[in-house]
């Protein structure tokens, strides 16, 4: 089974750049679709972005289009989530989580494993 951590969050000041890792243990990581889940305090949780275990495809939330790019590096077990341009709006916590041969869904339910999470807080 495939265990997830977090790492890469911390304050930034807007208009910065943060690179998040999802370090991957145990077998399979190549076979899990990554998608990447934010939650800010007092709201829902919120899909940010997804590759499928092929890597052959992602998915982003609009509001990241053009700022946040996905990536993974099977080799190395690990996904990626490279955020420019941030905004005061994009401080929250932030998840990723493991598909099981998924296609970069953007519904959290579809993600059987999931990380602790890493605070991402931008400020003005």
């Amino acid at each position: 089974q495939v265990q997830l951590v977090e790492s890469g969050g911390g304050l930034v000041q807007a208009g910065g750049s943060l690179r998040l890792s999802c370090a991957a243990s145990g077998r399979g990581f190549s076979t899990y679709a990554m998608g990447w889940f934010r939650q800010a305090p007092g709201k829902e949780r919120e899909f940010v972005a997804a590759i499928s275990w092929s890597g052959g495809n992602t998915n982003r939330a609009d509001s990241v289009k053009g700022r946040f790019t996905i990536s993974r590096d099977n080799a190395k077990n690990t996904a990626y989530l490279q955020m420019n341009s941030l905004k005061p709006e994009d401080t929250a916590a932030y998840y990723c989580a493991a598909d099981r041969y998924g296609l970069a869904n953007r519904l959290g339910s579809e993600y059987e494993l999931w990380g602790q999470g890493t605070q991402v807080t931008v400020s003005s």
